[in-house]
């Protein structure tokens, strides 16, 4: 059995959460609630939970507040922490780089199965404060371009400069991502959710299987279809409706 707690300040909000496990995740027990700052520390504190389904504005501060202050008395944090939230484009952003997962009210019955079969994997591995340490650092510096990204493998979270990434590569349902000065990373998440991501930092996605940093394109050959050479010297295809595109961030470079 998977304990978890609920910190809502809307007891309407925790009661439609419980009915929502209920149905869905009848494995997950709720041994807890609570609604602010101030008891969200004690309940995590006092019930060591599995899961922390934590909502991102409470009466007294944050969520983000919570994870804090136990970071700090605590030095680390031992649960799955699944934030709640309204469409906040800035946090929904902070938690995608930080590689930590969310749920938007109204809460989809699909999108918490895929949070809770997430959780079931990971809650046998590493503790996740490196990327809670992420999180809180981008939320707090509150700018537009992350400059560090968290990935997450089977064998734990990996912290990486964004602007070290040199490619990433689609493979099937997953995302291989090529750093620089590291061996190549596996990412169980699309290309596409990447593209999106990472798109305002100068990455390019010139092939259906390929997303490009453009600082570490060497050259673009237009002989044999068209291809990109790229720092690692890797030769890779660039499709018919992406090379215009191409030449013209060529041109501007």
């Amino acid at each position: 059995m998977i304990t978890a707690l609920l910190i809502d300040d809307d007891s309407n909000l925790r009661n439609g959460m419980k009915g929502l496990l209920s149905l869905y995740a009848p494995d997950i027990e709720i041994v807890g609630e609570a609604d602010s700052v101030k008891t969200g520390i004690s309940a995590i504190e006092y019930h060591q939970p599995n899961v922390v389904f934590l909502d991102i504005l409470l009466g007294d501060g944050t969520g983000f507040d919570i994870l804090e202050q136990v970071m700090q008395r605590k030095g680390r944090l031992s649960c799955h922490v699944v934030f709640i939230t309204a469409h906040e484009q800035y946090a929904v952003k902070a938690f995608r780089f930080s590689a930590l997962d969310y749920l938007l009210k109204p809460v989809d019955p699909e999108d918490l199965n895929n949070v809770v079969d997430k959780i079931k994997k990971t809650l046998s591995g590493n503790d996740n404060y490196a990327h809670i340490d992420l999180l809180l650092e981008n939320i707090s510096k509150k700018v537009d371009k992350f400059k560090r990204i968290a990935l997450s493998t089977s064998d734990g979270i990996h912290l990486f400069e964004v602007k070290d990434i040199i490619r990433c590569e689609s493979q099937d349902n997953y995302t291989k991502f090529y750093i620089k000065d590291s061996k190549p990373i596996l990412i169980a998440k699309t290309l596409k959710e990447y593209e999106d991501l990472l798109s305002e930092h100068g990455f390019e996605r010139i092939h259906q299987s390929h997303l490009i940093n453009l600082a570490y394109l060497k050259s673009y050959i237009k002989k044999d279809g068209g291809y990109a050479v790229m720092a690692d010297n890797s030769h890779l295809p660039i499709s018919q409706r992406k090379k215009e595109r191409l030449q013209e961030l060529l041109k501007s470079m």
